[in-house]
């Protein structure tokens, strides 16, 4: 089913690590999968530092910034700045649970509030020429029955939204932290593959638990793209071979040494932006995980000063 679909595989936005540097190294292993930005709130966009927040490496295309708010007009003026840095996407955050989102009434929360969202896609839709997504869950709190979440998606649709990403879990915005949410509230696939059959004609992308690429080839018979989020953290070789077992392309797959001889270029001219090379460096801890001699190279990662691969 994904083989039209640009987003047949996604890697998540998540705080703390999809930041530009991440990105840079995660394009470096795929050239076609779509890479997600750390959720950004408009305020933050519209009233800070644009470079410092939006800036990207020429070569992460595609790429999609998240936008985190409340305030159709504010979200509006955040996409529209976003789009001029050259983004593929703006996508919409729908899902967060966690309390600072909450307290700005985004995120997650957003959820109860249908026609809002669909404002909000709408106007920035209006504001850019660039696709409108959003990323949501199966509900939040008590507002998670079938056809709540029906209604949801109807609404997004119809103000625009032609590509949906799906956390196939409900969020809880009391009890649970956000690390819970991603764990504790039970999967439920058969949900998102009922939205796909009811609105056959949006892309509808599957996010939440998705660890091997086995999983990702059976997901791709019932929706347009599989979403990966913690495996890529945890192991950004994961993404290696993604072009070539899902995109058709015929490179070879390079091996962990290529990545890091390229990625080590990349660290050399972003130091001497003054950029630290602790935090550049953290990126590659887990690229040897599960192979002989990972151990030291997460050590060396932590001391960063590796040389040459583990043998």
């Amino acid at each position: 089913m994904g083989e039209s679909s640009l987003h047949i595989i996604c890697v998540a936005p998540m705080m703390g690590y999809t930041d530009r540097h991440f990105l840079h190294l995660l394009r470096i292993m795929s050239k076609h999968a779509v890479l997600y930005t750390e959720m950004i709130t408009a305020q933050a966009i519209v009233r800070g530092d644009q470079l410092h927040l939006l800036s990207f490496s020429e070569s992460a295309h595609p790429v999609a910034v998240q936008l985190g708010g409340s305030d159709p007009g504010l979200l509006s003026q955040a996409a529209k700045i976003a789009a001029q840095f050259g983004y593929d996407e703006i996508n919409l955050n729908v899902g967060c649970p966690s309390e600072r989102v909450q307290s700005g009434c985004f995120g997650a929360a957003l959820m109860k509030t249908p026609d809002l969202v669909a404002d909000i896609v709408l106007r920035m839709r209006e504001s850019v020429s660039i696709p409108v997504t959003v990323k949501t869950r199966l509900g939040v709190d008590d507002c998670d029955s079938d056809y709540f979440l029906q209604d949801f998606v109807g609404k997004i649709s119809e103000a625009g939204c032609k590509t949906i990403i799906l956390h196939a879990r409900k969020a809880w915005l009391k009890g649970l932290s956000p690390k819970e949410n991603r764990e504790i509230p039970p999967l439920q696939y058969d949900r998102v593959y009922r939205i796909k059959q009811l609105f056959p004609r949006l892309e509808i992308i599957m996010n939440g638990g998705i660890k091997t690429h086995a999983q990702v080839a059976t997901e791709l018979h019932r929706v347009d793209g599989a979403m990966v989020g913690r495996v890529v953290c945890s192991n950004p070789y994961w993404l290696s071979a993604v072009d070539q077992k899902f995109y058709g392309s015929k490179q070879a797959v390079l091996s962990r040494e290529e990545i890091v001889t390229q990625y080590l270029k990349y660290v050399s001219r972003e130091a001497k932006r003054g950029v630290s090379v602790r935090y550049l460096m953290r990126h590659l801890t887990g690229l040897y995980q599960g192979e002989l001699g990972a151990k030291a190279w997460r050590r060396e990662m932590n001391n960063h000063t590796v040389i040459a691969s583990p043998s």
